[in-house]
């Protein structure tokens, strides 16, 4: 089963309160359970992102990481850029960056707060994709400036990981929709609330010129009694990955994996009876 060219998969999240060397085991568990995504996300002031992104993909071979969301003011395009790159090469095809725009509290608490947090996310994903994708970059942004900028090491053609932003309101689905490969929707509680968000992103999508790009949507969301209707449910939303979390609970993804394997079985047999 697949939607706008992306085959569909099943994850769960370790919340970035699970000490970062409990992790490796944590990842390891995943990909024996046959959980197809580990999701991660950098809440201030926990461990970094990208770090334990690292670990998690050391301690693996086929699980694919997905570290969503990287707040865009704590970090240098350039340097996001040169840190995904990395990771990309070392573990082709098994990385998933998304990058939002940051509680603004805690980017306050920062020293990295902006007036226009949407302005600065446009300017900052389009400049890090391109990167990624081997272009020389100069931009003269309202926040992003770069004068000549090149990686020396970018991934290779065919393993550049998409970029994904993550989005709730309108206007940032809509500009997920028109300049990155994909959105992640930090909650979807309902097929009819992702129903809602993707046609915003899909209408975007199809005024961009990566329309012809395949769409990559992911939704988080707490398992439901039933997680295998849940999950089909969500998928004919229009989620290409069901990633699901606990809110309140354990920050360990272990206790996901029932809700992942029933979620994976059900996809599996529509997909043969489709």
């Amino acid at each position: 089963m697949s939607h706008d060219g992306v085959g569909v998969r099943i994850g769960v999240i370790a919340r970035p309160q699970l000490p970062p060397e409990h992790l490796p085991a944590a990842a390891r568990a995943a990909e024996a359970a046959g959980v197809d995504d580990l999701w991660l996300w950098e809440d201030s002031f926990w461990s970094g992102g990208l770090v334990t992104s690292a670990a998690a993909l050391d301690a693996t071979t086929t699980l694919r990481v997905g570290l969503g969301l990287m707040p865009v003011p704590l970090r240098n395009p350039a340097l996001a850029a040169m840190e995904v790159a990395a990771l990309s090469r070392l573990h082709p095809a098994r990385f998933v960056p998304a990058f939002g725009h940051g509680v603004r509290a805690w980017m306050q608490q920062a020293g990295a707060a902006v007036d226009r947090p949407l302005t600065l996310l446009r300017e900052y994903a389009t400049a890090v994709r391109a990167l990624l994708h081997g272009q020389e970059v100069t931009a003269a942004g309202q926040y992003v400036q770069l004068d000549g900028v090149r990686l020396s090491m970018p991934p290779a053609a065919d393993a550049v990981p998409p970029i994904l932003l993550g989005a709730n309101g309108p206007k940032a689905l809509a500009l997920a929709g028109e300049i990155a490969d994909g959105v992640v929707l930090g909650e979807a509680p309902t097929a009819e609330a992702v129903a809602s968000a993707v046609q915003i992103v899909r209408e975007a999508r199809a005024a961009s010129p990566l329309a012809a790009t395949p769409l990559h949507v992911v939704g988080y969301v707490e398992p439901s009694a039933d997680a295998a209707t849940q999950a089909l449910d969500l998928v004919a939303a229009g989620l290409t990955a069901v990633v699901f979390t606990s809110w309140d609970g354990d920050p360990d993804p272990r206790p996901l994996f029932e809700a992942a394997g029933a979620a994976r079985a059900a996809l599996s047999l529509e997909g043969r009876a489709s």
